[in-house]
């Protein structure tokens, strides 16, 4: 039975996400602020944290970034419950390291969509390796079993959604893929017209991949179309030296 914690200041909601879970067959802990819980995510290591952000005395986006830099929880995906809805607090909670992030009030039957995603992509044996599909081409060969890309001569280690995300456009690579067949394949519930979700992890892929993230030569924005992975098939020398200015 899959263990989630729910970090939340707030009695009424915490109960009424701790009562729906368990009624769906999960095991619920619960903690009232965030030094608590911090504390229990290292103790119980669950399968998922959903996670407030305004907490007393840590807040959420704190206990977040403290997870990810702990070996024991930087796996565990965090689901954001919180009602601050604005574009750049989605940002700060996705740089913060959230996988998910869902604004209050919410259908209790989205918030139980969203968890089974989550807990579906964060099994130990990604989607990419439960079916024959592309793992490699040109300078790039995904490792399922580590999370980690193969970069023309460089380990590139991943996130969970990373991973995905990549290995999405892997499937595709030099077709353009549309954010809502993203978000449908890599999150695991039908799209809404937020896609700031997308970009960020965009961002955050091109960072450890592209010599410019700001002027990327493979992980291409098509505008108003979505993303397109363009690889070089025949490596030559100023393709491997594009990889080695961004492992600089």
């Amino acid at each position: 039975m899959p263990r989630i914690l729910v970090i939340d200041d707030d009695p009424t909601i915490a109960d009424l996400v701790a009562v729906n879970l368990d009624m769906a067959g999960y095991e619920v802990s619960k903690a009232e602020d965030g030094i608590k819980g911090e504390a229990l995510a290292r103790q119980l290591v669950p399968d998922l944290v959903m996670l407030d952000l305004m907490l007393p005395k840590v807040d959420g986006y704190t206990v977040c970034q403290r997870l990810r830099r702990d070996e024991r929880t930087a796996d565990i995906p965090i689901l954001m419950l919180t009602a601050l809805g604005q574009t750049n607090d989605k940002v700060e909670g996705f740089n913060a390291g959230a996988d998910d992030y869902m604004t209050k009030p919410f259908e209790v039957e989205e918030m139980l969509a969203r968890v089974r995603a989550l807990l579906r992509r964060s099994d130990r044996i990604p989607q990419a390796a439960k079916h024959t599909e592309i793992l490699s081409y040109g300078p790039l060969t995904l490792v399922p079993e580590r999370f980690e890309a193969l970069w023309f001569d460089r380990t590139v280690k991943l996130t969970h959604l990373e991973f995905e995300l990549l290995h999405c456009l892997l499937q595709r690579h030099g077709q353009t893929v549309s954010p809502s067949d993203i978000l449908k394949e890599v999150w695991g519930y039908d799209p809404d017209d937020d896609i700031e979700t997308i970009r960020v992890h965009v961002r955050h892929l091109r960072t450890k991949m592209e010599p410019e993230p700001r002027h990327p030569r493979f992980i291409k924005t098509v505008y108003g179309a979505g993303y397109c992975l363009e690889l070089p098939n025949d490596l030559n020398a100023s393709d491997r030296d594009a990889a080695r200015v961004s492992a600089s």
